[in-house]
């Protein structure tokens, strides 16, 4: 992929994120509205383990379809995808069916379709870079999230409570795997339903279950772990506005990071030097920086009187918690994008040690917050901890031998 061309995706990829993040940023007050904290915060605690079983749903197996430039291989490679999802599937129907009764959570009942559409629509994204469908990807994000925030508004007309909430996110998700489902010229599906050797295709791409796989299900088990910690220390409604601040907070990461990192991470395996590459990636972090810098003053200026204006009085709670965590937004925002260099440049062991260590941070930051602070605290602590953690990452790749 040329500079022109990586230019080109990143840019289509961002107008079709652009365009999804727009429609629930728009009706994120009507839904603020709709739905309480505390129904906010059931959904969250569910969709969180969702998403937290749903990364590695297939075994992380789908990020190395980039590197099989053989179409009988790739074909193989997505088969393996699937057939590893649907046992995270069953995983997920144990899981929610304990959960729903143990904890006496109704809606944890929804758990297995949301891990599968989650994690086929996440295998099935990389299928679509892999053939350059950049379009498909783009209006495959517009479905995803801002098709959500419709059908989420929809039922919270019908006051379907945490149960709407939940099954708009789900809904829209599946309707984004189909659509880049929909195969290539020279990709259909016949591939998939003849026999395969997937298990040499397993072995050949190992490290990525070995690897990428505990590395990928850490980094999702934070969200989780902070949103299971604030339910159970201050309850559902400073849970929810936990949530609702992360996805609000956490937009422009998802939209300027998902862009470029599926835009990067072929070229970065089709360099020609390490220098090259190097080079490449300190582009873009500086490049991140600049934009990153004024989202945090911002927040940290006005974070209180935005949320309470846009949303509501009963969540200005979660303005308070967006300053405290403006430091950690801005961190998080540079390095979303960067987080596939690491598997471009085969230091997957590395990565994995070092989010395990990030992981602890994150949690002991938290924790710390909430008894120190509350819920504000609990932003604060951890944009403290992460600080430290995000300062190395940048250091090490910048430096990279």
């Amino acid at each position: 992929m040329t500079s022109h061309s990586l230019t080109r995706a990143t840019l289509t990829l961002l107008a079709g994120s652009a365009l999804a993040q727009a429609v629930p940023l728009l009706l994120g007050p009507w839904i603020a509205r709709l739905y309480t904290p505390a129904e906010y915060g059931q959904f969250s605690l569910v969709w969180t383990v969702a998403t937290n079983l749903a990364v590695v749903g297939c075994a992380r197996y789908e990020f190395a379809l980039a590197l099989e430039t053989g179409e009988e291989g790739a074909a193989a490679l997505l088969a393996l995808c699937l057939r590893m999802l649907l046992a995270m599937t069953a995983m997920a129907i144990v899981v929610g069916g304990a959960w729903m009764i143990w904890a006496d959570l109704p809606v944890a009942a929804a758990l297995p379709p949301a891990v599968l559409a989650a994690a086929a629509s996440q295998a099935l994204a990389q299928w679509a870079a892999r053939a350059g469908r950049f379009g498909v990807l783009a209006w495959g994000r517009v479905v995803q999230w801002g098709g959500g925030a419709i059908a989420q508004v929809g039922f919270g007309l019908l006051q379907a409570g945490p149960w709407g909430l939940i099954g708009g996110a789900t809904l829209a998700t599946a309707a984004a795997a189909a659509l880049q489902a929909q195969p290539a010229p020279l990709r259909g599906w016949r591939g998939l339903l003849a026999p395969q050797p997937l298990r040499a295709m397993a072995e050949k791409h190992r490290d990525f279950p070995l690897l990428n796989t505990p590395h990928a299900f850490a980094g999702a088990l934070q969200d989780t772990l902070a949103i299971a910690l604030l339910t159970a220390w201050l309850g559902s409604p400073e849970a929810g506005a936990w949530a609702l601040a992360l996805r609000y907070l956490k937009a422009p990461a998802s939209l300027v990071g998902g862009s470029l990192s599926q835009a990067l991470y072929p070229r970065l395996t089709q360099t020609d030097s390490r220098s090259e590459a190097r080079a490449l990636v300190r582009k873009k972090l500086l490049l991140l920086t600049a934009i990153a810098l004024p989202l945090m003053l911002a927040l940290l200026a006005f974070g209180p009187w935005l949320f309470a204006t846009v949303f509501g009085p009963e969540w200005r709670g979660a303005g308070e918690l967006a300053r405290s965590l403006a430091p950690y937004v801005a961190l998080h925002f540079i390095a979303s994008p960067l987080s596939v260099v690491t598997m471009a440049w085969g230091a997957q062991a590395w990565a994995l040690k070092l989010a395990l260590i990030g992981q602890v941070m994150f949690v002991g930051g938290l924790a710390a917050g909430i008894h120190l602070g509350g819920l504000a605290g609990a932003g604060w602590g951890v944009s403290a901890a992460m600080l430290l953690y995000f300062g190395y990452f940048f250091w090490a790749l910048w430096t990279w031998e």
